[in-house]
């Protein structure tokens, strides 16, 4: 294979992993024990000196040395995945837009959906402006990609961390994480179903 996906349980490796999964995209998966301290043995370190996950490694893309592109944080593997596997951004638009939802997803939303106080506050707005934006399809082109992936992904959490939390205001929001919740792809990466 030519990706590789370093993850674990309860890790965001779950979203670069949904998104191959639902493209069809081989890819191999290492395990890596957080409890056990393997994100910081010199063989992880090597791939992620900061010791996070995820990370990847993709032998299919080289720089000019022909070392393989190797990242980590889970929005910049997505984008790559995006442009390099998904064929997705066949515009400079589209590339933008695809950047602009994974930023949004794993900075605003995830801030707005973890950070105590800004779920009061800011949470309501960014999810009332997401009904809207969602009643009106994918959010980039016409078909589920990156960017559906890393906001779903964050909605879907909602759920998972929160389930108590009432959505009934956001009926789009609502509809699309039970329609997440029962795609196979998703089910198999978040070991459900």
């Amino acid at each position: 294979m030519t990706i590789t996906i370093y993850g674990g349980p309860q890790t965001r490796a779950s979203m670069p992993r949904w998104y191959l999964e639902e493209k069809g995209i081989p890819y191999e998966l290492v395990d890596i024990a957080l409890s056990s301290g393997q994100n910081l043995q010199a063989d992880f370190l090597s791939v992620n000196p900061f010791g996070k996950l995820p990370a990847m490694c993709d032998q299919s893309v080289t720089d000019a040395a022909g070392r393989p592109t190797t990242l980590f944080e889970s929005g910049a593997i997505l984008l790559h995945l995006a442009e390099h596997h998904g064929r997705e951004a066949t515009s400079s638009s589209e590339k933008s837009l695809i950047s602009q939802w994974t930023h949004f997803a794993n900075s605003t939303l995830a801030f707005a959906i973890f950070v105590p106080d800004q779920k009061t506050k800011i949470l309501p707005r960014l999810l009332k402006q997401l009904n809207t934006q969602l009643s009106e399809g994918f959010l980039v082109g016409n078909t589920w990609g990156a960017a559906d992936c890393a906001v779903t992904a964050y909605l879907a959490y909602i759920k998972l961390f929160f389930p108590n939390e009432d959505l009934s205001p956001y009926p789009q929001i609502d509809i699309l994480i039970e329609e997440t919740k029962r795609r196979p792809a998703y089910k198999k990466v978040m070991g459900i179903g």
